[in-house]
């Protein structure tokens, strides 16, 4: 306990930057990801063939380790944020992709019809009704996204990306179990502050439903 306050104490702008680094590059890939999954899983649901593909396509790279992916991208891209934000962006594509298309396509017939038979146009059908039917369904997709690429952002760390994952590929390499438990713990706390925020941002937005 002595060695964690001691670390703090000697190294709290340092540890106040890597965090900022770490929420950073997980910001970065959540809304490429989000910009790319989220239109994606729209087609997906109006064209059973794009369904199939992007669907396939994203349950294949669910599969695969972001080690793997890292190790993969440094050849082609070299260190630093941009492979690392590609990498995740991989993780982070297929749950938002799953989550959006399964939404907008298993919206209730007898709710669209009704709007279509009040006059809506197609694009009033869409934001004022398909979009606040599929949005919980959606966002538990973007939810589940972020705190993974927040999990998995300590790999950034390994090739010069920057985040906490430093301070747990330090204390591998010198065996401190102080940072390993500082980073590792770090992490976790993202994680659950995120992914709690962004419950609260799920029940604000769906305030509608207690009306």
């Amino acid at each position: 306990m002595r060695a964690i306050i001691e670390y703090f104490s000697t190294h709290g702008a340092e540890y106040l930057q890597m965090v900022g680094e770490h929420l950073g590059v997980s910001a970065l890939t959540l809304v490429i990801a989000a910009v790319i999954a989220v239109p994606l899983g729209v087609l997906c649901a109006r064209s059973p063939l794009i369904d199939r593909i992007s669907v396939g396509i994203a349950t294949v790279l669910r599969i695969i380790p972001s080690l793997a992916i890292l190790i993969f991208l440094v050849p082609i891209l070299g260190t630093g944020v941009l492979p690392a934000v590609v990498a995740l962006c991989i993780l982070a594509v297929p749950p938002i992709l799953i989550n959006t298309a399964l939404a907008f396509s298993t919206l209730p017939a007898e709710v669209l019809e009704a709007a279509v038979g009040m006059g809506m146009s197609p694009a009033r059908v869409f934001f004022k009704v398909k979009v606040p039917l599929a949005f919980p369904a959606a966002f538990a997709g973007i939810r589940t996204a972020a705190v993974e690429v927040i999990a998995s952002a300590t790999l950034a760390s390994y090739i010069g990306a920057g985040g906490l994952g430093e301070i747990i590929f330090t204390g591998m390499g010198l065996m401190r179990t102080d940072l390993l438990c500082i980073g590792g713990a770090s992490v976790a706390i993202l994680s659950l502050a995120v992914g709690q925020l962004l419950s609260v941002v799920d029940r604000r937005m769906r305030r509608y439903e207690r009306a």
